[in-house]
Parts: structure tokens; C-alpha cells; sequence
């Protein structure tokens, strides 16, 4: 018996969200006459990465998040902006942004000749949409699940409820998820009661959350999908 269908994370995944994102903020930052300096990119990560662990936590919404990041960060260089106004023109230039993780596209198509491939992100939704057209990977997907449209998140049960009632046939025992966060993507598999594959090329160490299989790459996975 081998796995038949996997569930996709895209961002440090399938797709370089760093690159993109430090391309992005460079220009945001120009814009608002903020010097893209190393250290301000790595403040905004760190204030960023707290927001989103409070969104995965339920104690943020999603749309919290997004009117509020750049008032809140730009108020620490005393610079008064617009919320809403400011999100737009970074998801603008982060739209820009498709540049492949290696051997991802490759990946996927070789995958979605023999087995059901469908995207999970809790990414935004015109983003993601942009972002795996302009790739090349959309095509490849039976569907995307983008948490924007469904409103739940991953790692809440109440995603992979629906997840797994829109995909035809599907079968628990052969569903597997492949995913870059511990905390979104394997904690979610968990909750879920499926597989998971943690994508972890730094080789970090898996504390409280422990992944069925881990991969360094992309191409990793022919073995785990094929002998398992």
C-alpha cells in the first residue's frame, strides 16, 4: 500500500516565500522611506512570525493581522500609515514574487502523474492563486484549499473536516501531508489523524511535534511515496 493522496503546503515548500518576501518588503520599505537595512527586514519577520503564531493560536484574526502589521510595525520607526492601505501594496509586490523551491515543479508534475496532489495553505488568496499560476504548479493540483476561503486554518481539526469532505474517495490511511511548519502543517496532520512529512533542509530537531517522515528535499519524497 502506498500513499494516493498529498496534501501541499506552498510557501518554504513548494514555493521560496523568503525570497519573495525579502524582495517585497525591500520595496515596501523604500517606499515608506524606511531603510531595507538587515536589521529592520529581521525586526518585521520576528513581530511578523508572533502574529501568525497568535493567528494559529485562534487569539488573532486573520484580518486583525493583516490591517494591523504594518500600523504596528511602522510605529516603532515614527511612521504614521494606513493599515489596509499599506498590506495592499505589500501584497502587491509580494504577488511579484513566484520563485520555485528547486526540483518543485518538477516534483509535482512527476507526483501528479501517478497520485492526487491538492494544495493546503493558510496563505492569502489572491496571492497564493497568482503566485502557483505564474509558477507553473497550478495545473498540477486537483483543488487548493486556501484557509482565507475556507475560514478555518491549519492546524484547526475543522480545515482538514473540510479537506477531507471535498476530496472524492479519499482515504485517511493514504493521505499524507508535506509541509515546512511543525506547528501549522504537522501539528495539523496530527490533529487530523493522517501522515506527515516535515520539509526541513536546515535539519532542525523536532521537539514536542513529531513528524511520520522528514525530508531535506524535494526530490526526498520519491522514496518515502514509492516504499512506503
Amino acid at each position: 500500500m502506498g500513499y494516493e493522496t498529498i496534501l501541499f503546503d506552498i510557501d518554504d515548500t513548494l514555493l521560496d516565500f523568503k525570497a519573495a518576501e525579502e524582495q517585497a518588503l525591500s520595496w515596501l520599505f523604500q517606499d515608506m522611506g524606511v531603510e531595507p537595512s538587515l536589521s529592520v527586514k529581521n525586526n518585521y519577520k520576528k513581530m511578523n512570525q508572533g502574529f501568525w503564531r497568535d493567528h494559529e493560536a485562534g487569539l488573532l484574526s486573520r484580518q486583525e493581522l493583516l490591517d494591523n502589521r504594518f500600523r504596528l510595525f511602522f510605529e516603532q520607526y515614527e511612521r504614521e500609515v494606513d493599515g489596509p492601505r499599506t498590506e495592499a501594496r505589500y501584497r502587491h509586490y509580494l504577488n511579484q514574487g513566484h520563485q520555485l523551491i528547486s526540483n518543485s515543479l518538477e516534483v509535482v508534475e512527476n507526483l501528479s502523474q501517478k497520485k492526487d496532489l491538492y494544495v493546503v495553505t493558510n496563505g492569502v488568496s489572491a496571492t497564493q492563486h497568482q503566485r502557483l499560476k505564474k509558477s507553473g504548479l497550478a495545473p498540477y493540483f486537483k483543488k487548493l484549499f486556501i484557509s482565507e476561503e475556507m475560514g478555518v486554518h491549519k492546524p484547526m481539526k475543522e480545515f482538514f473536516d473540510i479537506v477531507f469532505a471535498e476530496i472524492p474517495q479519499l482515504d485517511k490511511e493514504k493521505t499524507v501531508i508535506v509541509g515546512d511548519s511543525l506547528t501549522s502543517d504537522i501539528k495539523g496532520g496530527q490533529t487530523a489523524g493522517i501522515d506527515t512529512i516535515w520539509m526541513n533542509p536546515q535539519g532542525k530537531e523536532a521537539m514536542e511535534i513529531k513528524p511520520t517522515f522528514q525530508i531535506k528535499k524535494l526530490t526526498d519524497l520519491y522514496q518515502i511515496l514509492e516504499e512506503f
